[in-house]
């Protein structure tokens, strides 16, 4: 079984990098407002803790023989029986949920640091008018 999860942990933690490469990408394309930055990554964050959420779910209905972790997996460590596709299953799960918690966590954190940053003012959530040149008629 512990080859299954290490193996999990590579497939998944690396869409799991990509993603936090992309909502890193977000954040950094709202740096001129930081409040905004970290609310954007809040909520893009949250979005994958809910994806990931999902597939923890859907992965019990899931064949395994169509998912990266067993295409990564050894021969000699691929689960032959109904039991061990259960407990293929059940790490799989194991491991999307794991992965799901860490991201809530961190939108979390996301999220109070941009509080944090509205309530010292940092939040510039308006755009000023542009200055009235003033025309001779």
């Amino acid at each position: 079984m512990e080859p299954i999860r290490q193996v999990a942990m590579l497939c998944i933690g690396r869409a799991v990098m990509f993603g936090g490469i992309a909502i890193a990408l977000i954040m950094l394309s709202f740096s001129f407002n930081p409040a905004l930055a970290f609310r954007s990554g809040a909520i893009a964050t949250m979005l994958m803790a809910g994806v990931l959420t999902f597939k923890a779910i859907a992965v019990m209905s899931q064949n395994p023989k169509k998912t990266e972790v067993w295409l990564n997996l050894s021969e000699a460590f691929r689960p032959q029986n109904r039991e061990s596709r259960q407990v293929f299953r059940g790490v799989l799960r194991e491991v999307y949920g794991n992965f799901a918690r860490t991201s809530f966590a961190i939108a979390c954190g996301f999220f109070a640091v941009s509080l944090g940053l509205g309530l010292i003012g940092f939040d510039v959530s308006y755009i000023p008018a542009p200055a009235q040149a003033n025309a001779l008629h």
